[in-house]
């Protein structure tokens, strides 16, 4: 049962992130935060999944950044980041069920603006989903695409924080 990919003009290493409004819950409210500002000036780990509370992304995504979060850091990373195409209530219900307080950035990108704007939308319709992101993970340096990492469709590997700790693209 896999899902359809849309692969159409998909980032890649070296580009520059799109301009995009994603939204993040800030002291109970729902509150924009700016892709420009976001990446500013430093290293990101930006990691994205179909949707929240959904079994892959909750039994093994979000839980591996959070655990590794320290190990992360130790390798020069200034932030985590987890978008998903839900609503910052959805988002922000699901980083306190995960635990993922001030250790990973739970990013809502409700309409979808960036996820189709890096060209990574799965199309979930027939599983009654609609649109929503592919499963990947990205490393981004000040904005920069350092490295990004696809899964292939239904594939929990690649994209995991483990991965990212083992395959050198965080020296």
């Amino acid at each position: 049962m896999g899902f359809q990919q849309e692969n159409d003009m998909t980032i890649k290493t070296g580009d520059r992130l799109p301009s995009a409004t994603l939204m993040e819950m800030q002291d109970g409210k729902p509150t924009p935060v700016t892709t420009g500002d976001f990446f500013k000036g430093r290293r990101v780990v930006l990691f994205a999944l179909p949707g929240a509370f959904t079994p892959t992304c909750s039994a093994k995504h979000v839980p591996g950044f959070v655990a590794n979060h320290d190990a992360l850091k130790a390798r020069g990373v200034d932030a985590i980041a987890c978008l998903s195409v839900n609503d910052a209530f959805v988002m922000g219900a699901w980083g306190k069920d995960q635990g993922a307080g001030d250790k990973v950035h739970m990013l809502a990108d409700g309409n979808g603006d960036f996820t189709r704007a890096v060209g990574l939308v799965m199309d979930g319709t027939k599983f009654g989903m609609g649109q929503r992101s592919q499963r990947y993970s990205m490393v981004v340096e000040d904005g920069v695409v350092e490295s990004l990492n696809v899964e292939e469709p239904g594939a929990y590997e690649v994209s995991s924080a483990e991965y990212l700790l083992g395959s050198g693209q965080l020296s």
